[in-house]
């Protein structure tokens, strides 16, 4: 079973499984449900999509609503992190609580051996241990989004264009016949469509106004509202010039939800973080067992964000957590979001990160 969200990518995993002699069929997943959802969600038209490249292939097309779930565990926890004053990324959620539990457990119970899907990653063969490897198309690679479903989840998956570059993934799709061969990639978070991020985070989440100010505490002004902000922002802070400060552009440096104050800077360089924890931990490589045992360290590489190359750092376990000291500080390492952790090609896992900060801070 294909899970089939009417782009590009897995129409053409879809025709190379049947290529390759499997039997397929295709899922497509409604996950979200909004009384005005027609204005920005573009779910019709992608099963229209979805439904025409199926029928090109000969292969049925099921669909399943999966949107109550999705609320429940995906987006409630979405609400409760812009709460807490965290950055959450609901892309990682999506794939760990619906595409590879609910989807999964859908297509064993219609009774098929294995799932795909279109997501840019590679694993080992079949029969041998699971490993989760990047995309030859580095410039695509989804691994960082995969990296918090379990190896156990992950094993019964095949990813069909791993191999593939995205120029070649458009080209086969227009060599047969799919008219999604030029479809815009999808992109941001899926529920919220085109509109205002801020303008749909105020429907759900109620910002209380607060004092901003500068790294020593000076008072600059007023926020809207913990939630719409996150760390490293420039753009919609509502400083202008203030007498006695430089002509630049100042950054969100800090959430303080105890005193519901953000904290601001024009140097950059507040922003960087040397360290950061991560809990939540789930380890897909073999390599890793039952993970590495308290006190230990493991040098690899990571990454804390999607479009971002691997950092060199050295981590450190300590029960449920890990602490994880780079080599170069990175820039607004954010809670809430994930960190992946890599040796070479392999994804080893990753963790969500509730803590960031400098060596001498």
């Amino acid at each position: 079973m294909v899970g089939m969200s009417g782009g590009v990518d897995s129409a053409v995993a879809a025709h190379i499984l049947k290529e390759q002699g499997y039997d397929v069929a295709g899922l497509f997943m409604k996950n979200w449900e909004e009384d005005d959802a027609a204005e920005y969600c573009t779910a019709l038209a992608d099963f229209g999509d979805a439904a025409a490249v199926c029928d090109k292939l000969g292969i049925d097309l099921l669909t399943s609503d999966f949107s109550t779930e999705y609320w429940d565990n995906v987006f409630e926890y979405f609400l409760a992190d812009y709460r807490a004053g965290s950055t959450p990324n609901p892309d990682v959620l999506c794939n760990r609580e619906i595409k590879f539990k609910l989807f999964a457990d859908y297509a064993t119970e219609l009774g098929f051996d294995t799932l795909a899907t279109g997501h840019y990653a590679r694993r080992s063969d079949m029969g041998e241990p699971f490993r989760l490897l990047k995309a030859c198309d580095t410039n695509k690679d989804q691994t960082y989004f995969l990296q918090a479903v379990p190896a156990s989840r992950l094993e019964r998956c095949l990813f069909p264009i791993g191999d593939l570059p995205k120029p070649k993934v458009r080209e086969q799709a227009r060599a047969l016949g799919f008219e999604v061969h030029d479809k815009k990639d999808s992109t941001g978070i899926c529920f919220i469509g085109e509109r205002r991020f801020d303008d749909f985070l105020a429907r759900y989440v109620r910002g209380v106004p607060g004092p901003i100010q500068d790294i020593d505490g000076t008072r600059l002004g007023e926020h809207r509202g913990l939630p719409f902000y996150t760390l490293g922002q420039r753009q919609g802070i509502g400083l202008g010039g203030i007498k006695g400060r430089a002509e630049r552009a100042w950054y969100v440096a800090g959430k303080d939800p105890s005193t519901n104050t953000l904290t601001v800077t024009q140097d950059e360089r507040d922003l960087d973080s040397s360290w950061l924890v991560a809990t939540q931990l789930n380890w897909i490589s073999p390599s890793m067992g039952e993970g590495v045992p308290d006190g230990q360290g493991l040098r690899c590489s990571a990454k804390v964000r999607y479009r971002q190359p691997e950092q060199p750092c050295e981590l450190a376990f300590d029960g449920d957590h890990v602490r994880v000291v780079f080599d170069i500080p990175q820039r607004a390492v954010t809670p809430g979001q994930f960190a992946a952790f890599y040796d070479g090609d392999e994804c080893l896992g990753g963790g969500r990160i509730v803590a960031a900060g400098s060596c001498d801070g």
